[in-house]
């Protein structure tokens, strides 16, 4: 992969995890990198984000987690270990409530559609780094603030399972989807 990674650091993502003790006195290493606009289609990007396994604590390494911007949805495929997708659409503009919240295990070749107006965290739940990748219009921006504000995403997945997070207002029960076993034939659905 000839581009140059973004990395993210433990610091970048520290006042979203679970595990706040740990979080306090753990050195600032790399987390996960991101090759962004590996190829290009037709106002399509293709990115490549890899996680090492690690714990963060008691929680499973994962990305910091953000949402796309406007009506943009977002396609993913799993290249190399597993994943854990948690996918949460909050109610409108209020943030502290989570009207819909879906874990999906991935494996390699498996698809992820994430829609419009979902925030996405990547989870990798095991002992392989985890390779994946994702086709997203290069109109998108990344909103990360939501996340943020409320300290992590509706749960957590820890190496006691899952736990809600308690920032929230309201959360509705974590649901259980499949991945898609192919890709789309057509992506224009991406251009939002």
């Amino acid at each position: 992969m000839a581009i140059k990674p973004d990395i993210r650091y433990l610091n970048d993502i520290k006042d979203v995890l679970y595990d706040q003790e740990w979080a306090k006195t753990a050195p600032n290493f790399e987390l996960y990198y991101m090759h962004r606009g590996v190829k290009w289609e037709r106002e399509l990007r293709y990115d490549i984000t890899i996680v090492p396994a690690r714990m963060l604590g008691k929680e499973f390494v994962r990305t910091k987690g953000n949402r796309n911007c406007k009506n943009f949805p977002e396609l993913y495929t799993v290249l190399k270990g597993e994943t854990i997708f948690l996918l949460q659409k909050t109610k409108g503009r209020k943030i502290n409530i989570i009207e819909d919240i879906i874990a999906i295990k991935a494996k390699p070749g498996d698809w992820i559609n994430i829609p419009a107006k979902y925030a996405v965290v990547m989870i990798n739940p095991s002992k392989k780094t985890l390779k994946t990748a994702n086709w997203v219009s290069d109109k998108n921006q990344n909103i990360y603030s939501e996340l943020k504000a409320m300290k992590g995403a509706g749960y957590f997945y820890t190496k006691d399972g899952w736990i809600k997070n308690k920032n929230y207002k309201q959360v509705s029960e974590l649901r259980f989807e499949e991945p898609k076993k192919s890709i789309p034939k057509n992506l224009d659905f991406l251009r939002g």
